[in-house]
């Protein structure tokens, strides 16, 4: 009786009438984590420390860019460097709240980018189009980009 070496047995084992085991390798597909869209010098309307949590988005804005409820973002302050991660609520129009904790990063007044970002298979990267919102005064938008994806 033939025996054939199986790695997560000790010892040989017998072969089967459907011969030796093969070996299958699974590579799971590399995820690259790029840019979705982007909320560009969006004005912090409020910041409220007794909420319990998130940024609260004007849902006109959140529509342009594509941005949904619950969806994590991150929340960039350009007036003080302040860095954070929080989820999207929708809000009423012009409305950029920061609530919870990092109220406390923020000042009302304050210009902000706000980021989200998706994770694309390699074969899904090149029809990849980021969105960018750009904000002017009373969180207006004044226009939006979508870009192309480049080769180095």
């Amino acid at each position: 009786m033939a025996t054939t070496f199986v790695p997560w047995r000790r010892g040989p084992t017998c072969a089967c009438s459907r011969g030796p085991r093969a070996f299958t390798f699974f590579f799971p597909p590399v995820y690259r984590t790029f840019l979705k869209t982007k909320l560009h010098r969006a004005t912090i309307t409020a910041a409220d420390p007794d909420y319990e949590g998130s940024v609260t988005v004007d849902r006109n804005l959140c529509k342009a860019a594509g941005l949904l409820e619950f969806e994590q973002v991150d929340v960039l302050d350009i007036n003080n460097g302040a860095r954070f991660t929080t989820y999207v609520i929708y809000g009423a129009e012009g409305e950029i709240q920061v609530n919870g904790a990092a109220a406390r990063l923020v000042n009302p007044g304050d210009l902000a980018i706000i980021i989200a970002y998706c994770r694309l298979p390699e074969d899904k990267i090149d029809g990849h189009r980021p969105r960018v919102v750009l904000l002017g005064p009373g969180n207006q938008i004044t226009g939006t980009q979508d870009h192309h994806m480049r080769a180095p």
